[in-house]
């Protein structure tokens, strides 16, 4: 079988990775394949096309109410008096009847205005005593909670340094910041769609006010902007990463569950280009995953995307050793789907959509940031539609090693014989790793023991030692009062 045969499941041409608008900035599968300025066109299109709509809608529907009070209003004119028909006894159980139908609107309005979003926000006072209660349900441990409070005072302070330098403009832009997250803050009820619309269009206000100013210096907007989308997500951090509105943490469940199905998926079977026993390319494979699960530690989607950046770096690294020649594209996919499935990094869908959503789209469009998130976005893609073929597997070998019911060819093997320390498992890079971590961990014990037994021995003298002074200074203090 060809080599370009046995890729056939994962080889992914790098016109792929472009919008399909023909636009020439990287693509995104959350954005239906286009770049963040294509789909924010399109986004902001179908959406006043929906205004329009709604409006026609409404305006119809006020015309055939119209029209229903005038015919009515006409019809009674025609009819005589009702009022004057009805005689006098009966008036006031028409009242009676009146005030029932009142109060009863009046109980529906009021439960509709307590299960309405808007009534949730309790008065002042409310508040006020309510803060002074301990928290309750999802409220973060006090360790976690102090942490996040420690970091967003940190970036506050930097973000008030950096902005000195720029003396006017500087607090012009700190004020534009302050009340846009302050306005956030009252968009709870938005959905994630919504709140990164809000998102993006003040970093594109920004960005133009700040080229004006600049006049046109790219890089030092680049740089201010840095500054803001640093401040303005660790400040918003809580309330848009993985928001209630959206299925994020779903996906995140379903994501970890299908790589964990797959932890029997060999290197070979992705033709993958590592040889992990060379100490460099353990090392480097050994730093991208901790590069991709450390990604959801992050808060600003800027260093979510450094993360990956970083792994992606070591995976070319790795190939690189390994080939002794510069690594392909066709090579990095293949690798970076290797290290996810080692990884099974933790949320890893919301933090694909906390960054598509939330970053500034400059980065995501052009450039290694954009290019690297957009291979991890298809290496996500790519796990959850593997199939026997992209494996090279029959239909039913592919069924029974998903279902646990067996494993690949030798696995079995190489697990009796991991302990043993002979045999093709002994050859194994992971195995021998776990031999050398299991003679350093029983050298730490004997040492950890040696070290306990000197304590104990230590202790033993010191007791001695305190009881011979005792001891000396009684028979002192006896001789010394009776001389």
């Amino acid at each position: 079988m060809s080599q370009r045969a046995e890729r056939r499941g994962i080889h992914v041409d790098q016109s792929e990775l472009l919008c399909k608008k023909g636009c020439g900035y990287y693509g995104n599968a959350a954005w239906q394949g286009l770049c963040s300025k294509c789909w924010r066109e399109e986004y902001q299109r179908a959406r006043q096309k929906q205004i329009q709509e709604d409006w026609a809608l409404a305006e119809k529907l006020q015309r055939e109410e119209e029209e229903a009070a005038y015919a009515s209003s006409q019809g009674g004119q025609s009819q005589p008096s009702a009022a004057s028909q009805v005689p006098p006894p009966l008036a006031p159980f028409s009242k009676f009847e009146e005030k029932k139908t009142n109060e009863k609107t009046r109980k529906v309005t009021t439960v509709k205005k307590f299960f309405s979003p808007s009534s949730r926000t309790a008065p002042k006072k409310a508040l006020a005593w309510r803060a002074k209660e301990p928290h309750e349900g999802k409220a973060p441990s006090p360790s976690i909670s102090r942490q996040s409070s420690l970091e967003t005072d940190r970036v506050s302070r930097d973000f008030v340094d950096f902005l000195k330098n720029l003396q006017k403009p500087g607090r012009e832009i700190h004020k534009q910041c302050r009340a846009f997250i302050e306005g956030m803050s009252n968009k709870k009820d938005l959905s994630a769609d919504e709140l990164s619309e809000c998102v993006q269009d003040f970093y594109q206000n920004m960005s133009d006010r700040l080229m004006a100013h600049f006049k046109g210096s790219s890089e030092r907007v680049e740089r201010v902007m840095d500054q803001v989308e640093q401040y303005i997500m660790t400040r918003l951090y809580k309330n848009v990463f993985c928001p209630e509105t959206t299925d994020d943490e779903k996906k995140d469940l379903a994501t970890q569950n299908r790589i964990r199905a797959l932890h029997w998926v060999t290197i070979q079977m992705l033709c993958v280009p590592l040889d992990e026993e060379i100490p460099e390319v353990s090392d480097s494979v050994v730093k991208a995953i901790t590069d991709v699960i450390e990604m959801d530690s992050r808060r600003v989607p800027r260093d979510k995307l450094a993360c990956i950046t970083s792994c992606s770096k070591h995976i070319f690294n790795a190939i690189r050793v390994t080939k002794s020649e510069p690594a392909s594209a066709d090579d990095f996919l293949p690798a970076l789907i290797y290290i996810v499935l080692k990884a099974n990094p933790p949320r890893l869908q919301s933090n694909i959509q906390y960054i598509t959503r939330f970053c500034n789209p400059s980065r995501l469009m052009t450039g290694e940031d954009g290019y690297y998130f957009t291979n991890l976005c298809c290496a996500v893609a790519f796990i959850e539609k593997l199939d026997a073929q992209s494996l090279n597997l029959s239909a039913e070998d592919f069924e029974r090693y998903m279902s646990g019911q067996g494993s690949p060819s030798g696995a079995g093997m190489e697990a009796d014989q991991m302990w043993a320390g002979s045999g093709p498992a002994a050859a194994s890079p992971a195995v021998a790793q776990a031999q050398r971590q299991l003679e350093a961990l029983t050298a730490l014990t004997q040492r950890q023991e040696q070290v306990l037994s000197g304590v104990c021995e230590h202790q033993v003298n010191l007791q001695q030692w305190e009881l011979s002074v005792c001891v000396y200074v009684c028979i002192c203090v006896y001789m010394y009062t009776h001389r």
